[in-house]
């Protein structure tokens, strides 16, 4: 093994600011074409270069390692280790990400990116026929690529790391075509249909593989769902064979940025979208455009979510949908439904409300929760056009189901996401009938003065309940059925949430 820059070389280099002051560019490592090789000569020697260096706390959020790599490599690898030392209580200890781009370069926009494992794999390789999942397989050209470092947390005596480039040399492979999942599946026509947006794999930080997730779906009664992996789209070819007449996959990406993730749910195929940037960068408008742009929905995943970097501070103006509900309920899901709750009369438009299970491994259960949306049938387009009025309801499983109206005036009635439009003095009645629901459950109706009718469901779950009131009253009405409560004092945990009706002209 050949051994490239120590940390003292790497000092003596210095660290070249890119042109955003979030990234820096080190010294590049490069590797002498094989002696009298040219493209489409026999195999060559393996060659290796190992590069050492520590970054210091308060690192820009990339950092980027050159490799000049030569013609006639078949195969690219990467593994990499950075230290983990103690640290004091309360301080972050070290965390890094990697990545890597072609010789096409690291700028905004999809040329050049070939893969994306953040913290969860240590090595990777790239090769024309295959790559290591999230990462893309292709050719490996000749040019100045680069490693994309991500220094997520720093401890405060830095951060340590190593990094190992290997090239294999010999025949390029040749690049099979991608095979992506259908747009659209036999469905039941118009009917509410199931789904789950929020789902990592292998391709990522998730445990499962495709076709075990594609599984777990179908058991939990599922008719959609859509892989969402963290800033890459290796894995929306991944999916042969796992479609069905009972089971649409959609491909988007989970954009993770420093500032909070976004869900950017059933994107062209092939489509990825950049994510380093932060709130005070001004670019998420651009990447909202972007996921549009390309046929998908832009959904703020988890905005109250603890852990760093994931709490959401782009606002919601650019949002299609807001996940408010992620995983189990807990504490930072009822945060954001009462802040969800805080936008519907703002006067600014409203944004519908989401639930996905952000399953990753076991035991993490696919379609807890689950958006049950109402479409013209299975399809990509049906979908997001039902998600993207708010026609649709949240439920922690499949047993659950849900009606939900409100009629008045003339014979009119209005369904989940739609407007009642009727005089302020008009006697509104609001009917919700609910299936399923676990033993103990309670029904309550809120408006935009708060919950101002509860009833207790009969044990078997299932019950109507039915409630007077005019536009001048509620604003808006929306059900939620509730277990009953861990804390007393506080709301029971969430087990259905519809979008709500709107009340008046």
């Amino acid at each position: 093994m050949a051994t490239g820059d120590t940390a003292g070389e790497l000092g003596r280099r210095g660290l070249l600011v890119t042109g955003a002051a979030t990234a820096l560019t080190l010294g590049s490592v490069s590797f002498a074409d094989p002696a009298g090789a040219t493209p489409g000569d026999g195999p060559a020697a393996d060659r290796t270069r190992t590069v050492h260096g520590t970054l210091p706390p308060g690192s820009p959020d990339y950092v980027y390692l050159p490799v000049d790599v030569p013609h006639g490599v078949r195969e690219l690898a990467v593994s990499y280790t950075y230290e983990k030392p103690p640290v004091p209580p309360g301080t972050q200890g070290n965390a890094l990400d990697i990545g890597i781009f072609d010789e096409r370069g690291t700028a905004g926009g999809r040329a050049g990116f070939r893969g994306w494992s953040g913290g969860a794999r240590s090595e990777f390789f790239l090769r024309g026929d295959e790559a290591t999942p999230g990462y893309l397989p292709g050719p490996i050209r000749a040019g100045r690529w680069h490693i994309a470092l991500g220094p997520y947390t720093t401890a405060p005596d830095g951060l340590p790391y190593t990094v190992t480039i290997t090239l294999r040399f010999g025949p390029t492979p040749a690049t099979p075509e991608p095979v992506y999942p259908p747009v659209r599946a036999k469905g039941r026509g118009r009917a509410w249909y199931r789904g789950d947006c929020h789902l990592h794999s292998v391709h990522s930080d998730g445990k499962r593989t495709p076709a075990e997730i594609a599984a777990l779906a179908r058991a939990a009664g599922l008719d959609f769902i859509n892989t969402s992996e963290h800033n890459t789209s290796s894995g929306h070819s991944a999916w042969a064979g796992l479609w069905g007449d009972d089971l649409l996959i959609l491909t988007g990406e989970e954009i993770t940025t420093r500032n909070g993730h976004v869900l950017g749910i059933a994107t062209d195929h092939g489509t990825w979208v950049d994510w380093r940037y932060r709130a005070r960068d001004n670019r998420f408008g651009h990447y909202a455009r972007e996921i549009r742009r390309a046929g998908g929905l832009v959904v703020p995943a988890h905005p109250h979510a603890t852990c760093i970097g994931c709490n959401w501070k782009f606002g919601f103006g650019e949002a299609d949908a807001v996940e408010v509900w992620n995983g189990p309920y807990t504490v930072d899901d009822e945060v954001s439904v009462a802040d969800w709750d805080n936008t519907l009369v703002s006067g600014t438009g409203w944004t519908p409300a989401m639930g996905n299970s952000d399953a990753h491994r076991e035991p993490d259960r696919i379609g807890l929760p689950q958006t049950v949306v109402l479409a013209d049938e299975l399809s990509r387009e049906a979908i997001l056009a039902g998600i993207r009025a708010g026609r649709s309801y949240i439920a922690e499983s499949s047993a659950i189901s849900l009606t939900f109206g409100a009629s008045g005036g003339r014979a009119l009635h209005a369904g989940i996401g739609e407007r009642l439009r009727v005089p302020a003095d008009t006697p509104v009645t609001v009917r919700l009938v609910v299936t399923g629901a676990p033993s103990g459950c309670t029904a309550d109706l809120v408006t935009d003065q708060g919950t101002l009718y509860t009833v207790s469901l009969p044990e078997s779950g299932a019950g109507a309940v039915e409630w007077a009131t005019t536009p001048a009253y509620a604003a808006y009405v929306r059900a939620e059925v509730r277990h009953a409560p861990v804390v007393t004092g506080l709301p029971g945990p969430l087990a259905a949430l519809t979008n709500p009706v709107f009340l008046g002209g």
